[in-house]
């Protein structure tokens, strides 16, 4: 099975322009822990984690202050990401590996969607489901 087949296609992005407000409301409509940010191309140049603002609350000390900064200064920039044609094992293998809460999935430069480890999780299972079921 291929990301094409479990990612989202319908995901919220930021701009160079959100801001941490734009992100943690994003965060909280569509339950996304993370949340990716790209540029006029919809090419992504960062991922923004609820762990990343967590720390930046930390370092600021308040969450009032940070609010109207933008998100993108808090991101982690040149994220990983993968082909739509890539393989849900080794897409998870990399997630797992690097600690990854999502994954952008770029086509042509462009975002094409994103994944959660929980979807890869899933269609695994699935998979093995389909894969017991087609011995039996």
């Amino acid at each position: 099975m291929t990301l094409r087949e479990v990612l989202h296609v319908h995901i919220p992005c930021l701009t160079e322009e959100s801001t941490v407000r734009d992100a943690i409301d994003k965060m909280d409509v569509y339950q996304f822990p993370a949340l990716v940010v790209v540029d006029d191309q919809m090419a992504p140049i960062g991922v923004l984690t609820e762990g990343d603002i967590c720390r930046a609350v930390t370092l600021k000390g308040s969450l009032a202050e940070l609010g109207g900064e933008p998100a993108v200064i808090h991101a982690s920039k040149d994220p990983a990401t993968a082909s739509p044609d890539a393989e849900i094992g080794d897409a998870l293998h990399k997630m797992l590996s690097s600690g990854l809460t999502l994954l952008p999935i770029v086509e042509d430069d462009r975002l094409a969607g994103v994944v959660l480890r929980v979807d890869l999780m899933q269609a695994m299972l699935l998979d093995l489901a389909e894969d017991a079921g087609e011995t039996q």
